[in-house]
């Protein structure tokens, strides 16, 4: 659905490039094709191997970068980033990279995830006379660097990344050199790909095809890459590691020419639209999916039931944002501008629509009215994604169950409530099935948080954090 709208946006979305003569615009290209993932600010930092410099700015790619911006941005090493703010907050002070200057160098920094502890790391360097110059968690890294009594900076930076907890996939530029850090349960999507003679990295692999880079592999969990002239490295900064990659970015986040783990997205969609039609075999007139996100598992929904997939509902690409409005009746209005049925496909039909999730139910509730006020007999709502009960600590702005209509209502519940004729969600096992990962106990490979309440990383830790200090 739309994640504007709906409520339910990822943090932000990374990409890298060293060694090419136009690198600040190859990452302004990789960044468009990342937009999805953030659309609050945006920001590039680029090195010409003696000084970074830096754009950055609120709002979208195109918005914020013109052509004399991108002219005065020289280098042959570049990082960007796209922001959805959830922790932190929103702000000019909070776009990414951030830039760090100090007497040994600068460090360019951008984040793609959530920090669990890092109120508990801020406060800590804070005590020990750390002054921050922005509310993101993303800073914290920056000073844990600067606090460590190793010597070399890679060393300085493992030991950095071993004080964290939570999701992170980020990417570092000094004046020579860029490094690539991701988690210890590789929460949040991260590959490296080739280009030229360049390297570039990046949150999904749609951004390669893009800048017509191919793909080398993704950044496994507690890898860090460093890059420079010498060419790349691998090195282990934990051996404490277990992946359990996000499952809603098969779900909804990723674009559908993306592969995460080896698996095309949109492949993956389809077969959630499978394994949901075995699960929840409806007789119907036709099938829909809500642009466009899941338009995918529509396909695979009407491919396994036998039951015509058509339009239904129209997605306006040419209306401005409208998550920026103040109420909750504004807001509604906005999802009536984005979206329109189709009344010569649902008038008079027995509809599935086909939707990805629902959070917290309001975007459900107003399309199903939609769909019956074009004429459609029956609405019946099938989601390709087990009920989102539990909320999410690691970069996706549900921080709470009481923002999430699962969290303390049955499915019959939200039925009445969204006004559909019937609702399905498809089950657990079905959605680990429909994306290869059956295992015994279900959650190798995957996070399976938002539904099963099962966190990868200790509870404990969103409150409590380290009480290590600092000596490291």
């Amino acid at each position: 659905m739309l994640a504007e709208l709906r409520g339910l946006n990822e943090e932000c979305g990374v990409f890298g490039v060293w060694g090419h003569h136009n690198a600040a615009h190859i990452t302004y290209y990789g960044l468009q094709s990342l937009q999805h993932r953030g659309q609050e600010g945006t920001g590039i930092a680029v090195t010409d191997g003696k000084q970074i410099h830096i754009k950055k700015g609120e709002g979208l790619v195109t918005e914020v970068f013109s052509k004399n911006d991108m002219d005065d941005l020289q280098g042959t090493g570049a990082i960007g980033h796209v922001r959805y703010a959830t922790a932190g907050g929103s702000g000019p002070e909070n776009v990414q990279p951030l830039l760090f200057k100090s007497q040994t160098g600068s460090l360019a920094l951008a984040h793609n995830g959530n920090l669990t502890n890092a109120t508990v790391l801020r406060s800590l360097l804070e005590a020990e006379g750390s002054i921050f110059q922005t509310t993101s968690d993303t800073e914290v890294l920056a000073h844990l660097i600067k606090r460590s009594k190793r010597t070399q900076f890679i060393d300085q930076m493992k030991a950095a990344l071993n004080m964290l907890q939570g999701a992170y996939a980020y990417l570092l530029m000094t004046e020579t050199e860029l490094i690539v850090a991701l988690d210890p349960y590789g929460l949040r999507p991260l590959s490296i790909g080739r280009l030229g003679d360049s390297y570039v990295v990046a949150s999904e692999t749609c951004a390669f095809d893009i800048v017509g880079a191919d793909y080398i592999r993704d950044v496994q969990p507690g890898e860090m890459l460093i890059i420079n002239h010498d060419g790349i490295r691998s090195e282990i900064f934990t051996t404490q590691t277990q992946m359990s990659l996000c499952t809603m970015e098969y779900v909804y986040f990723s674009r559908p020419d993306s592969d995460l783990q080896g698996m095309n997205v949109h492949t993956a969609r389809k077969n959630l639209g499978k394994q949901l039609a075995l699960e929840a075999p409806i007789d119907a007139d036709v099938v829909t999916g809500v642009p466009d996100s899941s338009i995918s598992a529509a396909i695979g929904y009407a491919e396994e039931s036998g039951i015509p997939y058509e339009l239904g509902l129209i997605k306006n690409r040419y209306v401005g944002r409208t998550f920026i409005q103040p109420t909750q009746q504004l807001r509604e209005q906005g999802v009536k501008m984005k979206l329109s049925p189709v009344r010569g496909v649902v008038e008079g039909k027995r509809v599935i629509m086909v939707d990805d999730s629902i959070v917290r139910g309001t975007t459900s509730r107003r399309i199903v009215r939609m769909l019956k006020e074009a004429g459609a007999r029956e609405v019946h709502v099938v989601i390709s994604s087990p009920p989102i009960k539990h909320p999410c600590f690691y970069g996706i702005d549900t921080s709470s169950r009481e923002e999430l209509i699962a969290g303390d209502k049955s499915v019959e519940e939200i039925r009445q409530i969204i006004g559909a004729d019937s609702l399905t969600f498809l089950s657990v096992e079905g959605m680990l099935k429909a994306l290869g990962r059956e295992q015994s106990g279900g959650m190798k490979g995957s996070c399976l948080a938002c539904f099963t309440g099962k966190y990868p990383t200790e509870r404990e830790t969103f409150a409590v954090g380290t009480t290590r200090g600092f000596d490291f």
